[in-house]
């Protein structure tokens, strides 16, 4: 993907650009959706990108756009990571790689600070195959994240995936809420 189709994805999320925040990019691989994010927040700001492979993370910038990026390799699924008081907690493309998806919610969520919020691009389908093992639809999205709580969702847009039938989706999260 584009670094300006992840942006785009992103964008109607209305990030707090008045202040420096702090996020986590889950599973960020080599970055386009961390830089993405970073182009959406103000100055000062934290991202800290992690990921299980070290060789993409090599590739992710220190920073943008004055936001600091800091990389971390660790598995998103693990306990330990240290973070706490997030301002955010970004899954693009990595929540199908999670096979207990609601636990992890779960640990994330309480790693949020109280008007934290999830930002989650995923495929729109069921279906898994050898690329996305564990598929999250919009719809099971809901369920997953209902289970872990009461939550607030929006929806950001979606766009065609280059790579299966299914589109992609990205959606704002605020654990703790409900829509009203």
């Amino acid at each position: 993907m584009q670094l300006r189709d992840a942006t785009a994805m992103l964008s109607a999320a209305d990030l707090d650009r008045d202040r420096p925040s702090v996020w986590a990019d889950l599973g960020c691989g080599t970055g386009t959706f961390t830089v993405a994010l970073a182009s959406l927040l103000a100055p000062e700001s934290t991202i800290h990108a992690i990921d299980r492979d070290a060789a993409a993370l090599r590739q992710v910038p220190r920073a943008y756009q004055g936001v600091t990026i800091i990389t971390g390799v660790a598995d998103i699924t693990g306990e330990r990571t240290g973070l706490h008081g997030l301002d955010g907690v970004l899954m693009a493309n990595s929540l199908h790689y999670v096979r207990e998806q609601a636990r992890v919610v779960q640990r994330w969520s309480e790693r949020l600070a109280a008007r934290g919020r999830f930002l989650i691009v995923e495929y729109d389908t069921d279906t898994a195959n050898r690329w996305v093992p564990f598929p999250i639809s919009r719809s099971r999205l809901s369920t997953v994240f209902e289970r872990v709580g009461p939550v607030s969702i929006q929806d950001l847009g979606r766009r065609p995936s280059n790579y299966q039938r299914a589109q992609l989706y990205a959606v704002s999260i605020r654990p703790g809420t409900a829509n009203d």
